[in-house]
């Protein structure tokens, strides 16, 4: 049965209803005539009829209750979060894979569940493990209740613990084979049908610094990307295949650069894996002439960015040569059309570039360039002293003697750059294949930035090498999830802001109550985007309200 409002005249009436089958047809039966509506809102009638059959439903009465105030709030647990991470944990296959490994182990604590706790934490508040093990309390994941400091530490070094020297064949001279390798690769396998054509990686970095007496041994004082060299710090390199999925993570000490890191590393990738081709994609850090010996050397591809600016062949000879450009993608129509690209190929002996020309991003470029004299110009009328400490001054700027003016000649040669990048490579693809292969990268790197994000492990307090090893693994296993998630919202056609994904899911709590003697549970209603990020995910919410008794999903017992 159900209510009904049905207009007659110039009056709105309100009627009770039920459905009834009749010859295989649904009929409509009234079964009470109400009144008019305006005259039963406004005498609250109505009002006094569904408040006085919410006793003869408790969910109703409970429901009601709470929101005028009257129940009693017992406790808080958030449970967005949860719910949508164990069906990515176990769909992934990281639940299966560690319990697996740790089954011969007998710890008395559940690692599976220490590092499900920390992937957590890093998607949805990245910090340390000490700050983990105190946040968790907030959320409702099963089989943490006996969890305590010290099992995160010894989790983070059994993820690190080195394998026998019988399996470190295919180590590199930076770091040696561990637990964590194990699970790259039993990932790897696992879903080996979508990499089985692996021939076309990325290859990025970032750098994690390290707080008080940490990292004695990896932590090396380098080239710092945080700007913090005073602290020591390791780099972490990540390799995704064309589609953005994480394959591996490798750490080096931080005095070793991204340039010297890249030939080892794919190398022992392609030991490790097993794979037989590959053509590297890296931006500009990655490039050096050593480099390309060596890959060359490997009988690899690669598609290279190159510095314009840095390299004298480039700036030179390559970007001055004359030839039409191939049109790829023309300027857009619409907003979500490709961005504009020209590219050509120009040849000098063997090596292979390829200039690739964005209409839009000349015109950004232009346009900056020329604010930036514009207020110079305005800037030197007053003196010129102070702006040479100013950069995007001062390569404008040559000195006169005892001052400086604008150098014409530098504003030129600049302009030669707009909306261009140069690319080198030893493929044989079309150079239209070249640039847009280039220009998943950044995709990949959009990808990778979040991941920079989630990589926050910082601050990073672990002295030893096996739970500093392990520590950075769990943001590896943070991207796989996060990735996974990334795809299912993708093949909805929904594009989501990361950080509201978070923060939406994030606010779904479940509060425990009191009311007239006994114990219930409210779910709290979805907010912004997390309705989509649940059912992109395939994630089925609990009921909005149930016993306290009741459980809205069964744990299961760690092994």
């Amino acid at each position: 049965m159900f209510f009904r409002a049905r207009k007659r005249g110039p009056h709105t009436y309100l009627q009770i209803v039920e459905n009834n089958r009749v010859d295989g047809k649904v009929v409509q039966h009234v079964v009470s005539n109400l009144g008019r509506l305006d005259e039963l809102q406004q005498k609250g009638t109505l009002d006094g009829l569904l408040r006085s059959g919410l006793k003869f439903s408790t969910r109703l009465a409970v429901l009601d209750a709470h929101a005028n105030g009257a129940t009693t709030r017992v406790a808080t647990s958030k449970i967005g979060p949860v719910l949508l991470l164990e069906k990515l944990w176990r769909k992934s296959g990281i639940k299966a894979i560690v319990e697996s490994l740790v089954a011969s182990r007998r710890y008395e604590f559940c690692v599976e569940r220490v590092l499900f706790v920390t992937v957590l934490h890093r998607l949805f508040n990245p910090g340390s493990d000490r700050h983990a093990q105190r946040w968790m309390r907030g959320y409702a994941i099963s089989g943490i209740e006996k969890l305590d400091l010290h099992h995160f530490y010894r989790s983070m070094a059994w993820l690190g613990q080195e394998l026998p020297a019988s399996q470190q064949q295919d180590a590199s001279a930076h770091w040696p084979l561990s637990i964590k390798d194990l699970i790259e690769e039993a990932l790897f396998a696992q879903h080996r049908d979508l990499f089985t054509e692996l021939s076309l990686v990325f290859f990025d970095t970032t750098s994690l610094y390290f707080e008080g007496s940490g990292g004695q041994d990896i932590g090396r004082y380098g080239h710092s990307k945080d700007h913090r060299p005073d602290l020591r710090q390791m780099v972490v390199g990540v390799i995704l295949d064309n589609e953005g999925n994480p394959i591996c993570s490798e750490l080096w000490p931080g005095n070793i650069t991204d340039v010297t890191s890249l030939t080892p590393v794919m190398q022992r990738l392609k030991r490790r894996f097993g794979i037989q081709q590959v053509c590297i994609v890296a931006d500009r850090g990655m490039i050096s002439e050593a480099t390309i010996a060596d890959i060359e050397r490997e009988g690899w591809l690669y598609i290279l960015g190159v510095r314009m600016r840095r390299v004298n062949e480039v700036h030179e000879d390559v970007l001055c040569r004359g030839g039409r450009y191939h049109e790829v993608y023309p300027a857009r129509v619409k907003s979500d059309d490709p961005a504009p690209l020209k590219v050509k190929e120009v040849k000098v002996d063997d090596r292979r570039y390829v200039v690739c020309h964005n209409e839009e991003e000349a015109r950004k470029d232009r346009y900056d360039r020329e604010a930036i004299v514009t207020s110079l110009r305005d800037q030197l009328k007053q003196g010129d002293k102070s702006l040479v400490g100013n950069n995007g001054y001062r390569r404008f700027l040559k000195g006169t003697g005892a001052h400086f003016e604008v150098d014409e000649d530098k504003i030129a040669q600049e302009a030669r750059f707009d909306g261009k990048w140069v690319l080198r490579t030893n493929t044989q693809m079309t150079t239209a294949d070249v640039a847009l292969k280039y220009k998943q990268l950044w995709t990949v790197e959009d990808i990778f930035r979040t991941m920079k994000s989630v990589l926050q492990t910082r601050p990073i307090y672990h002295h030893w090498d096996e739970t500093i090893r392990g520590h950075v693994f769990c943001s590896f296993l943070a991207l796989v999830i996060r990735k996974q998630l990334h795809d299912a919202i993708e093949r909805k056609g929904w594009n989501l802001e990361w950080a509201h994904v978070v923060q939406d899911v994030d606010a779904l709590a479940e509060v425990t109550v009191q009311h007239q003697g006994k114990q219930f549970v409210l779910r709290t209603d979805t907010v912004g985007v997390a309705g989509k990020v649940f059912q992109a995910a395939g994630v089925a919410l609990p009921p909005a309200l149930r016993n306290a008794g009741s459980l809205a999903t069964t744990p299961e017992p760690c092994p």
